[in-house]
C-alpha cells in the first residue's frame, strides 16, 4: 500500500517541482563531489599500494615455493650420488674376484658409468644452488620493498581516514537527503540524470542558464528557449552538451509566469 500512496505521489508531481528536485540534488551531487574531492587521489592510492602488496606476497611465496621445489631436487641429487658411490664401492670390489678380462673391462663400465652419473649429480647440485640463491636474492629484495610499500599504505590509510572521519558525518547526510529527493522522482528521470551526470566530465547534469547560455557547455541559448525553460512547463535539454536546463530562479515556489 505505501508503494502505492508513493507512485501516486510522483506521478502528482508538476512538472516545476520535478525541476526543482532534480536541480536540488544536481546541489547535493555536486556536494558530495567536493568532499570526495577533497579526498583526492588518496583512495586510488591506497587500492593500488594494497594490489602492489598483495603481488609482492605472491612473489615471495612463488619463489618461496620454487627454493623448496629446488631444495628437494638437490636432495634428490645427492640420494643418487650416495647410490652411485654404493655401486661403485660394489664393482669396485667385485673386480677383485673376476675371473677374465671381459668381466673386468664390463664392471669398469659400470665403474666409469656412476663415475659420470656422479659428475652429472653434482652439476646438476650446483645449478640448484645457483637458482636457490638468485630466488632468495629476489625474496630479499621483494621483502625489502614488502616491508616499505607497508610502510607506506599504513600512513594513506592513516591519512585517508583523518579525512573520512572530518567528512563522513557530512557525507551521510547529504547521500540521505539525495536518496530522499531521488525517491520523489519516477525511475525514467532518475536514470536519465544519472546518465547525464555520469557523462558530464564535472559531473553536472543540471545546469542553470547563465548570461543566455548553458551553464555546462556556455552555447548560446535562443531567447524563445530560455522562456521556456523559465515557464517550467517542461524538461528541456541543451542541444549541444545535452544537459537538463533550468532558469536561474529555479529554486522560488512558482515559475516567474506564475506569479502574481
Amino acid at each position: 500500500m505505501a508503494n502505492k500512496k508513493s507512485d501516486a505521489g510522483t506521478k502528482e508531481m508538476t512538472v516545476a517541482e520535478k525541476l526543482r528536485a532534480l536541480y536540488e540534488l544536481q546541489q547535493v551531487g555536486t556536494d558530495i563531489d567536493k568532499i570526495r574531492i577533497l579526498r583526492g587521489e588518496l583512495p586510488l592510492e591506497v587500492q593500488d599500494l594494497e594490489d602492489e602488496i598483495e603481488g609482492l606476497q605472491t612473489r615471495i611465496a612463488k619463489y618461496k615455493e620454487d627454493i623448496n621445489v629446488l631444495e628437494k631436487s638437490i636432495n634428490g641429487k645427492k640420494q643418487e650420488i650416495s647410490n652411485a658411490q654404493e655401486l661403485i664401492k660394489k664393482y669396485e670390489e667385485q673386480q677383485n674376484n673376476v675371473r677374465n678380462n671381459r668381466e673386468y673391462d664390463s664392471l669398469s663400465k659400470e665403474i666409469e658409468f656412476q663415475t659420470l652419473e656422479i659428475e652429472l649429480c653434482e652439476k646438476r647440485i650446483n645449478e640448484f644452488a645457483v637458482q636457490i640463491k638468485e630466488k632468495t636474492e629476489v625474496i630479499d629484495e621483494s621483502t625489502a620493498l614488502l616491508n616499505e610499500r607497508t610502510g607506506d599504505l599504513d600512513n594513506k590509510k592513516k591519512e585517508l581516514d583523518d579525512i573520512v572521519s572530518e567528512t563522513q558525518k557530512e557525507e551521510d547526510q547529504l547521500e540521505t537527503k539525495s536518496e530522499n529527493i531521488k525517491a520523489m522522482l519516477d525511475e525514467r528521470l532518475q536514470s536519465a540524470y544519472n546518465k547525464i551526470r555520469s557523462n558530464a566530465r564535472n559531473g553536472l547534469a543540471v545546469v542553470q542558464v547563465e548570461r543566455d547560455a548553458c551553464g555546462g557547455c556556455y552555447n548560446k541559448i535562443p531567447p524563445q528557449r530560455q522562456l521556456d525553460i523559465a515557464s517550467r512547463k517542461k524538461i528541456i535539454v541543451c542541444e549541444y552538451c545535452g544537459r537538463i536546463l533550468v532558469d536561474d530562479q529555479i529554486m522560488e515556489v512558482a515559475p516567474p509566469a506564475e506569479k502574481k
